[in-house]
């Protein structure tokens, strides 16, 4: 797999029937391994492991519904009361990350309420926070700690 722009942690792969699968610590079992679960568990362990993301309070795949279309959200952060925070959005490496990808993680934010929204491509990492007041995204230059963030979403 390609070299990310993320923090190298102690990856566990697996070959099963033929198929490289990689751990996940959310779902607590071995996925297949696609470039862009590559990206997922890296930014994860980037989360919880050098942003102070508690790992207890994030969840991957989570099934969301928009209508009547059945969508899964890549990663979802949740505060302490258990409510979404956060959505993250994935892309493979190859994959640019542009406004359809944006209006991707915007969509499901119709139904799950988040104030921020993070995308990857485990090459480029890029943060929206939502202003409740003139309900527009504005770009973060980095992405945020835990505690920073917590900061940012109480202050408005």
């Amino acid at each position: 797999m390609e070299q990310l722009s993320l923090p190298p942690y102690a990856i566990n792969v697996r070959e099963h029937r033929g198929r490289t699968q990689i751990y996940d610590v959310l779902r607590r079992r071995y996925v297949a391994l696609t470039p862009e679960e590559w990206v997922r568990q890296h930014f994860v362990h980037y989360l919880a492991g050098h942003l102070g993301y508690p790992l207890s309070l994030m969840g991957n795949e989570v099934r969301i519904s928009i209508g009547a279309k059945q969508l899964r959200a890549d990663t979802v952060v949740y505060n302490r009361q258990l409510q979404p925070e956060v959505v993250v959005e994935y892309k493979a490496p190859t994959i640019a990350l542009t406004r359809k990808v944006f209006d991707q993680v915007a969509d499901y934010n119709q139904q799950l309420h988040v104030r921020c929204l993070m995308l990857s491509n485990g090459m480029q990492h890029m943060c929206f926070l939502l202003d409740t007041h003139s309900m527009t995204y504005r770009q973060l230059k980095d992405i945020p700690t835990y505690e920073q963030l917590k900061r940012l979403i109480d202050n408005g």
